[in-house]
């Protein structure tokens, strides 16, 4: 055969295997998704769980998109979930799990428009960890997985939850909302509907649909048994427990079963999730602390110790935080300087926010530092003990950095927390605005 042959077989015969190439690699390329048009939609927003193993692996962590952080439920309990707000009306075409070693066995995941009829975009009962990346078709506002049964003896744990497609909102970035008060329930439940203040709270703590609701404490009356959270707090505010961060008051403190014990057994590690009263945990660019005024608050307690601490490591550039007594008061408690050595260590650490109850009445002060001295350094106080209970009337002098007081009403802070600051507004169980808080930089 000549050359010039030979030179044409060889072409050929690249030709075909080339074309068979060709023909052996298009079913491939066409049976597997196409994501080309995908948006990531889910980074950044409001995310919350049925549960936390722990302060450090909350569900933001899983939408934070960092591999090194994650969220993890409790261990040994199914089922479990964590969903995500993602802000407004989205397509979803794609969803990716990255699992951690405690992953799960059998679960779906699921849309929803309002966060309470749910409809399955995906199941299986044969989970095998690692990641998932799933192509699906749906649309609503959240995003939720939804564990049935785990794939270890520990929970379920993501490193990352990325929702894809297009849509959502909600002002983008971290922007999201917490809901907050103090003073909360009565001896009436939700069976009593209207009549009762703190099923009205309530109904409005739905109606706002927070990422958090922030309780300051005395959040259920007369001693935080058990037995009076179980009857009570359980029907009305009990229905976003999962939600909750709460505080202890005085009245928790009442418990004849001990300090506290029935504020402790309802809430679980939810509300010590470190072992302790007080604790703290992260959304967003927000770090938020979580303190109780019923412990000791002196400069050499374990209490404020444990504060400057968590500051000096926080990395957040907001800082909210909240318990029971205020220092600041103009109502029938007055000024109470128990938790001045706290003041002295959020001041300076730059913190933005403190929120209080225990005086049922409403007040809202401008910045200032602890002393009392009006300065834009200072932390933007509020007293909120309006969730429920009896109002209280205004007695003392007024703190001449008072600018909003109010009572003979109950309701709800509403804070609209963003990566840079915050706004609010306190809302009564009629749904009027009763008070705004303006538009205010994180220091």
């Amino acid at each position: 055969m000549s050359s010039r042959s030979i030179s044409r077989l060889s072409r050929r015969v690249k030709a075909a295997l080339m074309l068979l190439a060709a023909s052996m690699l298009l079913p491939i390329a066409q049976a597997g998704p196409s994501h080309a048009a995908d948006l990531l939609i889910s980074q950044g927003k409001p995310a919350t769980a049925s549960s936390a193993e722990d302060s450090a692996l909350t569900p933001d962590k899983a939408v934070d998109g960092s591999t090194s952080t994650r969220w993890a439920s409790a261990e040994g309990v199914d089922p479990q979930w964590i969903q995500v707000d993602l802000g407004g009306a989205a397509i979803v075409s794609r969803v990716r799990l990255s699992w951690e070693v405690a992953f799960a066995r059998s679960y779906r995941v699921q849309v929803s428009a309002n966060g309470s009829a749910w409809t399955d975009l995906y199941s299986t009962s044969s989970g095998d960890g690692g990641v998932d990346d799933l192509t699906v078709s749906g649309s609503g506002r959240y995003v939720r997985v939804y564990g049935t049964a785990r794939g270890t003896s520990y929970g379920y744990s993501l490193w990352e939850l990325e929702v894809f497609g297009t849509g959502g909102g909600n002002g983008g970035g971290g922007s999201f909302i917490v809901a907050a008060a103090g003073d909360i329930a009565g001896t009436c439940d939700a069976g009593d509907g209207t009549s009762c203040e703190h099923e009205r709270t309530a109904r409005l703590v739905e109606s706002i649909n927070p990422v958090y609701v922030l309780t300051m404490g005395d959040n259920q009356y007369d001693d935080g048994r058990l037995s009076e959270y179980r009857s009570y707090y359980a029907t009305t505010w009990g229905r976003f427990k999962n939600k909750t961060r709460p505080t202890p008051g005085n009245h928790e403190y009442y418990d004849p079963a001990g300090p506290a014990s029935g504020y402790k057994a309802y809430f679980g590690s939810i509300a010590t999730p470190n072992g302790k009263t007080y604790y703290s945990f992260d959304h967003g660019n927000w770090h938020f602390v979580a303190l109780d005024s019923e412990q000791s608050m002196s400069a050499s307690s374990a209490q404020v110790a444990w504060l400057k601490n968590d500051l000096a490591q926080n990395t957040k550039r907001c800082i909210l935080a909240y318990w029971h007594h205020p220092l600041f008061n103009s109502g029938s408690k007055g000024y109470n300087p128990v938790s001045l050595p706290v003041w002295r260590a959020l001041y300076a650490a730059g913190a933005d926010l403190v929120l209080n109850g225990h005086d049922h009445v409403y007040e809202r002060f401008r910045p200032q530092d602890p002393d009392g001295k009006a300065t834009p350094a200072g932390p933007l106080a509020i007293t909120a003990g309006v969730g429920g209970a009896d109002n209280y009337t205004f007695e003392h002098e007024v703190h001449p950095n008072s600018l909003v007081r109010l009572t003979d009403l109950h309701g709800v802070l509403k804070l609209t927390l963003t990566d840079t600051g915050f706004s609010g507004q306190l809302v009564q169980d009629d749904n009027r605005v009763r008070d705004t808080i303006p538009a205010t930089s994180c220091h």
